[in-house]
């Protein structure tokens, strides 16, 4: 464990030193215990930006009460970029305090308050995305302030890094947090750049994989992020790198934000639970509609991306537009789930052999969205699915 490595508590450029050290020495591995699911909870960002500030955290903390997400598992209230302004002399990080005038350590108190989680947002370079300060050469000072909030949960960034390492920079806040004295969940936040799945199981609790998702279906535009179906593309070959403790992350859920139908947003937030995701939803679940509730609590669905066996799903057939995926749960079932990625409502068919089951197989089947048992079918099953679809059934033999 992080915890019997010496390290002195060192700031500024003196961290810098340490760093060196760090990436010329071995590298320890992950074990915090933490992240046993895919996290689940809310960031500020997809919707709200910079505009953040402390009612606007507490009013998301009572929200996610209220509107049955901390029922449903969401635990984590996660500030994202621009809650940070400067340094003061000591070199230690400054708040705003215009935007949150009681202090982190007294919204954390209020988070804690209503069984949740608090989360914070750094940089491993030397500004984040907005330019706010970051933590690079201020790791162990940073992660000692944190957890004197009491912080549950960082997502790290990668603005503003210039020739650093990706491995060595994320490696070294890992030791920080270890180092901290408080049991933290470690996001990384990299965009698949540098391959995190490849070295990122011994640094992080979970790792983006790609660059930013956008609330559209699809986009074929260079500058404007990546829509649903192109970051799925990205997450199939991945499966086998996810697991208890270390996941893959197709970035946060857009349901909710403008941009997308409401069959579109139920697709996007059932393949999310396929893929083993992180669950973070990114709308204003102040003020979300019932049918964004509904989709963001369904239960039976997020049991499959809950499920403790860990496996994360992967498209086993594509015929054209149409998709089969299949994520093996621990009673031995499967959820396999029916993606009709075309313009027009299709046939599909989810056949035994493709799930890893014989077709001889009689087995039952549930629609998890629905909550209905369609009985039991031998060989495969049918659906009719709609444009940008998704029909997710449970195959149990």
């Amino acid at each position: 464990m992080f915890a019997k490595i010496k390290y002195a508590w060192l700031s500024g450029p003196l961290m810098l030193a340490a760093g060196f050290l760090l990436m010329t020495c071995p590298s320890f591995a992950l074990d915090n215990g933490l992240a046993k699911t895919p996290p689940m909870g809310w960031n500020s960002w997809n919707k709200f930006g910079c505009n953040v500030s402390e009612d606007l955290i507490r009013q998301a903390a009572d929200a996610l009460v209220s509107s049955g997400m901390k029922d449903a598992g969401y635990q984590y209230v996660v500030i994202d970029d621009c809650w940070q302004v400067s340094r003061d002399k000591e070199g230690n990080i400054v708040p705003d305090a215009q935007r949150f005038p009681s202090g982190l350590d007294k919204l954390a108190d209020y988070i804690h308050s209503k069984g949740l989680k608090f989360g914070i947002y750094s940089d491993a370079g030397t500004g984040t995305c907005q330019n706010r300060p970051g933590s690079r050469g201020y790791e162990f000072q940073d992660a000692r302030q944190y957890a004197a909030w009491g912080v549950d949960y960082l997502k790290y960034d990668w603005c503003n890094h210039s020739t650093q390492n990706s491995e060595a920079s994320y490696s070294l806040m890992r030791d920080a947090l270890a180092k901290s004295g408080r049991p933290i969940v470690f996001s990384l936040c990299e965009w698949g750049s540098t391959k995190p799945w490849l070295w990122a199981k011994d640094v992080g609790n979970l790792w983006r994989t790609t660059g930013d998702i956008v609330p559209k279906w699809s986009t074929n535009e260079k500058n404007d992020g990546l829509g649903v179906v192109e970051i799925l593309d990205l997450q199939d070959g991945l499966q086998t790198y996810a697991g208890p403790g270390h996941w893959n992350d197709p970035d946060m859920l857009e349901v909710g934000n403008p941009g997308m139908s409401p069959t579109e947003y139920r697709s996007h937030f059932i393949m999310w639970c396929i893929l083993s995701a992180p669950l973070m939803a990114g709308n204003d679940i102040m003020h979300m509609s019932n049918e964004t509730r509904d989709i963001l609590t369904n239960k039976e669905m997020i049991a499959v991306d809950q499920d403790p066996l860990g496996i994360q799903g992967h498209r086993v057939r594509k015929d054209g537009e149409q998709e089969i995926w299949s994520k093996q749960l621990s009673d031995g079932s499967r959820a396999v789930a029916l993606l009709n990625r075309g313009a027009s409502e299709q046939n599909m068919t989810a056949n035994w052999t493709d799930i890893g089951y014989p077709a001889s197989l009689s087995a039952q089947v549930r629609d998890v969205w629905n909550h209905k048992d369609l009985g039991n079918k031998t060989g495969s099953f049918s659906a009719s699915v709609p444009s940008h679809g998704v029909v997710v059934i449970k195959v149990k033999p």
